[in-house]
């Protein structure tokens, strides 16, 4: 693991060319050169998200240096495939899990939901490449080590992810507020894909169309939500102790 970050037009299209991504770029805003639409189009083709910022973010980042209005941010951990995510829960004892986050982007929360998962035996997180939460220090830190041990995915999209799952032999159920199934009447005890979205906006509607199932979490107070994180480790735990009392 490395906190790390590279800048510069090369050295940038060299991260973008090479096998392992950049987790997103940073472009000075108002830059429109030849060569920053060329870095913004191969981002695209590869899923690389890019974010413009002032030029004093840059600075700050680079104390300095010469960046050419762009910097690189490297992943801290290593992601896998699609494939090796499935693979690796597949290879937990019992009813194989991975959690699917919909537009999570808080850091901390994701560290917080990645721990829960380490500890209920869910085999792998997946997250879409654009919008999903970053593993950095922040995250590893919020997950106290857990995202050094559970795989974690990206992918271009969820729908893809799901697809895959669902031919895997998953069943792929969403956590989705006021639906009459709770997660009490819900059965976890097969191969599970978990969907959570995230806080206040919940699951997007087209992810919501190919669930499986829906459930919700019951609540008596009238706050009316949980935070994600809580609400992944409530549906998580339930699923352990269902699979417990078989």
């Amino acid at each position: 693991m490395t906190e790390d970050r590279i800048y510069g037009i090369h050295p940038v299209r060299e991260a973008l060319m090479g096998a392992k991504k950049p987790e997103k770029i940073l472009m000075r805003q108002g830059l429109e050169s030849p060569v920053s639409l060329q870095l913004t189009e191969l981002a695209r083709q590869f899923d690389v998200p890019v974010q413009f910022v002032p030029q004093e973010k840059l600075n700050y980042l680079t104390a300095n240096k010469n960046h050419q209005g762009v910097v690189a941010m490297l992943a801290q951990v290593d992601y896998v495939s699609l494939e090796e995510a499935v693979a690796a829960a597949g290879r937990k004892p019992g009813f194989p899990t991975v959690l699917l986050l919909d537009g999570v982007s808080d850091v901390r929360n994701f560290g917080a939901i990645a721990r829960t998962c380490e500890c209920a035996g869910a085999g792998a997180l997946i997250l879409p490449a654009k919008g999903g939460a970053a593993v950095n220090q922040d995250a590893i830190k919020a997950s106290a080590g857990a995202l050094l041990r559970i795989p974690s995915c990206k992918v271009p999209n969820l729908r893809t992810a799901i697809f895959y799952l669902r031919e895997s032999g998953y069943v792929i159920i969403g956590t989705v507020a006021g639906q009459r199934q709770s997660i009490y009447d819900t059965d976890f005890r097969r191969p599970l894909a978990l969907v959570m979205g995230a806080e206040g906006k919940g699951i997007s509607r087209g992810i919501m169309e190919l669930c499986d199932e829906l459930a919700s979490i019951p609540q008596l107070g009238e706050i009316g939500s949980l935070n994600v994180s809580a609400a992944a480790a409530v549906v998580l735990f339930e699923a352990v102790r269902q699979r417990m009392n078989k």
